[in-house]
C-alpha cells in the first residue's frame, strides 16, 4: 500500500471518530457555545493526540485518542503510542481495519473509574 493511501485511511477514520463525538456531544454550529473545533482532527504525522480537543470538548470528553487504521496492528505498539501522547488524560486506542467495525481498547482501571464516575 502506498503511504498516500494509508494515510487516507487513517485520515478517514479520524473523521468517523471526529463526526461521531461531535454528533454525540452536540458540538456543532448550531449551539452557540460550541463551534467545530471543539472536536478536530489533527493533520497526519503530527506526533501528538490524533483528535485534538478545544477547552470545552475536554470538559465533555475525558480521553486522548490515538486512530489506527490498518490491516495489521500492533496493539501494544499503539497502545504505548496512546499513553505517551496522553498527558493527563485517559489514553484511548480506537482502531479498525478495511470493512470491519470500529473498536476502542483502554486501560481496564480507567474504564472502572469512568464507570464509577456514571453511578
Amino acid at each position: 500500500m502506498k503511504t498516500s493511501s494509508g494515510k487516507a485511511k487513517g485520515r478517514a477514520l479520524q473523521q468517523q471518530v471526529v463526526k461521531s463525538l461531535r454528533q454525540y456531544y452536540k458540538l456543532d454550529n448550531n449551539i452557540e457555545s460550541c463551534y467545530e473545533g471543539d472536536v478536530q482532527s489533527v493533520v497526519m504525522g503530527m506526533s501528538a493526540e490524533d483528535i485534538k480537543l478545544s477547552p470545552l470538548g475536554q470538559s465533555l470528553i475525558p480521553f486522548n485518542i490515538e486512530c489506527k487504521a490498518q490491516e495489521s496492528l500492533n496493539i501494544w505498539s499503539a497502545i504505548k503510542q496512546a499513553e505517551q501522547n496522553s498527558k493527563d488524560r485517559v489514553p484511548l486506542l480506537v482502531f479498525k481495519r478495511n470493512r470491519t467495525t470500529t473498536y476502542c481498547t483502554l486501560k481496564f482501571n480507567d474504564l472502572l473509574k469512568l464507570l464509577t464516575q456514571n453511578e
